[in-house]
Protein backbone atom coordinates (compact mmCIF):
# COMPACT_ATOMS: atom_id res chain seq x y z
CA UNK A 1 0.00 0.00 0.00
CA UNK A 2 2.73 2.51 0.57
CA UNK A 3 4.56 1.94 -2.45
CA UNK A 4 1.39 2.61 -4.64
CA UNK A 5 1.01 5.93 -2.38
CA UNK A 6 5.18 6.59 -3.35
CA UNK A 7 4.06 5.63 -6.75
CA UNK A 8 1.34 7.59 -7.21
CA UNK A 9 3.51 10.92 -5.47
CA UNK A 10 6.30 10.34 -7.71
CA UNK A 11 4.04 10.34 -11.19
CA UNK A 12 2.36 13.89 -9.56
CA UNK A 13 5.70 15.25 -8.73
CA UNK A 14 6.76 14.29 -12.44
CA UNK A 15 3.31 16.32 -13.76
CA UNK A 16 4.11 19.02 -11.87
CA UNK A 17 7.84 18.91 -13.09
CA UNK A 18 6.70 18.70 -16.85
CA UNK A 19 4.41 20.90 -16.22
CA UNK A 20 6.21 23.65 -14.63
CA UNK A 21 8.57 23.02 -17.94
CA UNK A 22 6.01 23.32 -20.77
CA UNK A 23 4.85 26.84 -19.27
CA UNK A 24 8.67 28.30 -18.70
CA UNK A 25 9.06 27.12 -22.88
CA UNK A 26 6.31 28.96 -23.87
CA UNK A 27 6.37 31.75 -21.87
CA UNK A 28 9.94 31.76 -23.30
CA UNK A 29 8.77 31.30 -26.62
CA UNK A 30 6.47 34.79 -26.00
CA UNK A 31 9.49 36.57 -24.95
CA UNK A 32 11.76 35.48 -27.81
CA UNK A 33 8.78 36.37 -30.47
CA UNK A 34 8.04 39.79 -29.33
CA UNK A 35 11.60 40.66 -28.92
CA UNK A 36 12.15 39.75 -32.68
CA UNK A 37 9.02 41.29 -33.86
CA UNK A 38 9.84 44.65 -32.01
CA UNK A 39 13.48 44.67 -32.77
CA UNK A 40 12.28 44.15 -36.72
CA UNK A 41 10.03 47.03 -36.76
CA UNK A 42 11.92 50.38 -37.83
CA UNK A 43 12.67 53.15 -35.58
CA UNK A 44 9.29 55.57 -37.52
CA UNK A 45 7.09 52.09 -36.43
CA UNK A 46 8.18 52.42 -32.94
CA UNK A 47 7.79 56.14 -32.63
CA UNK A 48 4.53 55.76 -34.01
CA UNK A 49 3.60 53.23 -31.15
CA UNK A 50 5.43 55.76 -28.54
CA UNK A 51 8.60 52.73 -27.86
CA UNK A 52 12.06 53.80 -28.04
CA UNK A 53 14.73 50.89 -28.82
CA UNK A 54 15.63 50.33 -25.25
CA UNK A 55 12.33 50.03 -23.72
CA UNK A 56 11.87 46.99 -26.18
CA UNK A 57 13.13 43.99 -23.73
CA UNK A 58 11.51 45.54 -20.64
CA UNK A 59 8.31 45.36 -22.84
CA UNK A 60 8.55 41.52 -24.26
CA UNK A 61 9.46 40.71 -20.46
CA UNK A 62 5.49 42.02 -19.62
CA UNK A 63 4.35 40.71 -22.05
CA UNK A 64 5.81 36.77 -21.31
CA UNK A 65 6.36 37.12 -17.35
CA UNK A 66 3.59 40.00 -16.49
CA UNK A 67 6.30 41.85 -15.00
Amino acid sequence: MALAQDIRIMETGVARLFSGLSEALARRKVYRQTLRELKGLSSRELDDLGIHRSMITRIAMEAAYGK
